[in-house]
């Protein structure tokens, strides 16, 4: 197998974050010697994560085994996940923008058993395919401030939302969102859409939105389009464009990511 220089779209602050995790779990654990050294390590794991290198490829850029490399990113995946912040940081974080975007977002997967049905509540109707419903928190600009846990794709956007604890924290503590119309009913902080009306009794056909509910809908529409940008971020982890593993494992692997994202705006 060749091995070739690369590159990618990654800032020095997310790749020094994770070299430093793994400095300090090698000192804790008295680590007296490696194959890479922790900043070599980080550069694997995020080579891993943002191309979705396999484990072979890895292995000969490296220079390492195969079973190395695996042990590594499981390794820098644990320290990862457990950096990523909680909701109750998230709503922290939230309180201090002037609002936030809350969107979902379908995580594909090809790996679910398809025996007695089980891949059903993985099937997401909407987007045609089996996946991982995630709801992101966007700032007004569109930076990343939290990623829920995944759901089997089949849940609605509104139940994820229900779920996580979302729409309670966004109530209590007064925090304004912009959402689609999936979000209808959300509560009074949380600014959806207009619907079109009420089929109108005569044609049989939906009445037309007004001027005026036209153009809130435009206003509506330019305040939520940025967090669309954290959305396309979290895609441009190419790992997480088909996630490969077992959906019950998968919510370390978007937590990771979600550090990562954080540590690179």
């Amino acid at each position: 197998m060749l091995s070739y220089p690369s590159g990618m779209t990654v800032s020095n602050r997310a790749l020094n974050l994770l070299a430093d995790l793994l400095r300090g779990r090698r000192t804790d654990r008295g680590t007296r010697w490696r194959k890479l050294p922790a900043g070599h390590q980080a550069l694997l794991v995020v080579a891993h994560l943002r191309k979705n290198d396999t484990y072979a490829e890895l292995a000969c850029g490296f220079g390492i085994g195969t079973s190395t490399v695996y042990r590594y990113i499981r390794e820098a995946l644990d320290l990862l996940a457990a950096k990523a912040p909680t909701l109750e940081q998230a709503i922290e974080v939230a309180r201090r923008k002037a609002f936030v975007i809350l969107d979902g977002t379908l995580l594909r997967i090809d790996r679910v058993g398809m025996a007695s049905g089980y891949d059903r509540a993985f099937y997401s109707g909407k987007h045609k395919a089996h996946g991982l419903n995630v709801q992101v928190i966007a700032d007004p600009v569109g930076r990343l401030v939290w990623i829920s846990p995944p759901l089997p794709g089949a849940r609605h956007d509104m139940g994820a939302a229900r779920d996580h604890g979302i729409i309670d924290a966004l109530t209590a503590h007064k925090i304004r969102a912009a959402a689609d119309t999936a979000y209808q009913g959300a509560g009074p902080t949380v600014a959806v859409p207009q619907r079109r009306r009420r089929k109108d009794p005569d044609t049989g056909k939906f009445r037309k939105l007004s001027r005026f509910q036209k153009d809130v809908n435009e206003a509506h529409a330019r305040r939520r389009g940025p967090g669309e940008r954290a959305n396309a971020e979290l895609k441009n982890w190419k790992i997480l464009r088909k996630i490969r593993s077992s959906p019950n494992t998968a919510d370390k692997l978007i937590a990771a990511v979600q550090t990562l994202m954080i540590a690179n705006a």
